[in-house]
């Protein structure tokens, strides 16, 4: 209770006293934030345009503290918000409603290595470079990489089922997991999955992937490890016209060639990155392409030489491939660097909507089309190669409605994406920043069946709701399933 005494004076009126008292007989003094400067570190994530203060912020050590956290929060039914960085762009990790904060960036031990089996078990708030660092003298490596990869953590990986620019040959965070714990909405701990390949009984791990923090907490990964190649070149080609790229991109796919990636970015993309990070690509072109090579050094040269035979077709006007390694450091310092560069010229609203590759040039366009009908300037920066776009829709946030401006112009575009045979996210998840799109892409009888396995593993509705399913169906379901309010416990 020594700790209690000392907190109480900072608790917010609003919080239960008896949830303070329980998470500061299970924690210490230094896990619990409650003062009003350090909760507002948390009230958003990256979709930096909503913010909501939580109730409370704790930061478990172990998979127990996680465990006894979900039991007080499932005792009180107040909803807990499970977080890992911070780094989601569709508002994942925002605490929409009066909340517990779990941050899980202390849990941040690698607990085992595994050569010989190629497997790493991991905290939840291991980063991804982290993984690749703790091996890559042993000539190995953990394949995902998004953009945030210096700072996003394997939970957060998880919960949305992140990518990055080599998800093309790799794949994404699904076909790089073998394994997690998880701690229910009521305290359980449960294992799914493990150190091995496709185990016996339901795949409970291919729900939990990409469930965004709704089904449970995962407090443990055991990832795969994967053999560094002997090499790898990135090459640069630039092209007069969106639509130029965008065939090339289909013709080196159709041709059956697998680059390790394929990235897409225009002219506004290009000069900011260029001028941030002084990566040598070409100021005078309307699109380039950064495409990457992977494997012995003969493999290397005939597969670059079999790309710009295929790129020739579509008249680029600039071929340059990196000749050294910090040539090809730089290149993907640029692409790594760009959401941040781009952030230095202005707020901006990430679209992550998938298509399919043949409707590359059409969708590409009528992005354009739609984001001056909104006025707004738009830079495309994707994965070319998965077809998984992200248009950075550039906005005045101080401009009174000009947010609901661009999130309509952001709807017209993810519902383009629908229309033209693909999907609303790829890798940045749901959250809530699609949360009201899912009717794109689901009626209202898929939508039930997917709250359905939500209530399973949370029956009181307490793990990161108000995410992901549109909220008036949500709020139909709830009353039809008769799941009693937050809060009546407390």
């Amino acid at each position: 209770m020594g700790i209690f005494s000392k907190l109480q004076d900072k608790i917010k009126s609003a919080v239960p006293r008896s949830v303070i008292r329980d998470l500061s007989e299970l924690l210490s003094e230094d896990q619990i934030v409650l003062d009003q400067s350090g909760l507002k570190a948390y009230e958003t994530d990256a979709l930096t345009a909503i913010k909501v203060i939580p109730f409370v912020v704790v930061m478990p050590h172990t998979t127990e503290e996680v465990a006894a956290i979900a039991a007080i929060s499932h005792k009180y039914s107040i909803p807990l918000v499970p977080r890992g960085a911070g780094t989601s762009l569709a508002g994942g990790a925002i605490p929409l409603s009066n909340a517990i904060v779990i941050c899980l960036s202390r849990m941040n031990r690698i607990l085992d290595i595994d050569l010989t089996n190629r497997t790493a078990t991991v905290q939840a708030g291991v980063t991804n470079l982290a993984i690749s660092a703790a091996v890559d003298r042993d000539g190995f490596f953990y394949a995902p990489d998004p953009s945030s990869q210096l700072s996003c953590t394997i939970a957060g990986n998880i919960a949305m089922n992140s990518g990055g620019a080599h998800c093309l040959k790799y794949g994404v965070t699904t076909h790089n997991l073998l394994g997690v714990k998880m701690v229910t909405a009521e305290g359980e701990v449960l294992d799914f999955g493990g150190p091995y390949y496709d185990p016996a009984g339901y795949d409970f791990l291919s729900i939990i992937t990409g469930s965004e923090g709704g089904l449970g907490i995962v407090t443990e990964a055991t990832v795969m490890l994967r053999p560094k190649p002997e090499g790898a070149r990135p090459l640069l080609l630039g092209f007069d016209t969106h639509d130029a790229a965008g065939d090339c991109v289909a013709a080196i796919i159709a041709a059956g060639h697998l680059p390790v990636a394929i990235e897409f970015m225009d002219k506004p993309a290009i000069h900011s990155c260029e001028k941030h990070a002084n990566a040598g690509y070409p100021l005078d072109v309307e699109a380039l392409l950064i495409i990457e090579v992977e494997g012995s050094e003969e493999e290397i040269d005939v597969g670059i030489q079999q790309i710009l035979r295929i790129a020739s077709q579509f008249n680029p006007s600039h071929k340059r491939v990196a000749q050294t390694k910090e040539e090809a450091a730089a290149i993907w310092l640029g692409r790594k660097s760009a959401f941040g560069a781009l952030g230095r010229i202005s707020e901006y609203l990430c679209m992550d909507g998938v298509i399919p590759l043949s409707k590359l040039s059409h969708v590409l366009a009528k992005i354009t089309e739609i984001c001056k009908s909104y006025k707004f300037d738009v830079a495309n920066i994707f994965h070319a190669g998965d077809g998984n776009l992200h248009p950075l829709i550039m906005y005045d946030a101080n401009r009174p409605g000009e947010f609901e401006r661009v999130e309509k112009c952001g709807a017209e575009i993810l519902e383009l994406c629908v229309l033209a045979g693909g999907c609303i996210t790829g890798e940045h998840g749901v959250g809530v920043e699609k949360r009201e799109l899912m009717g794109l892409q689901f009626d209202e009888t898929d939508l039930y069946n997917q709250m359905r396995i939500k209530l399973i593993f949370d029956p009181n509705w307490d793990l990161n709701p108000d995410k992901v399913f549109p909220l008036e169906i949500a709020e139909k379901f709830r009353e039809e399933e008769m799941i009693k309010p937050q809060g009546d416990n407390q």
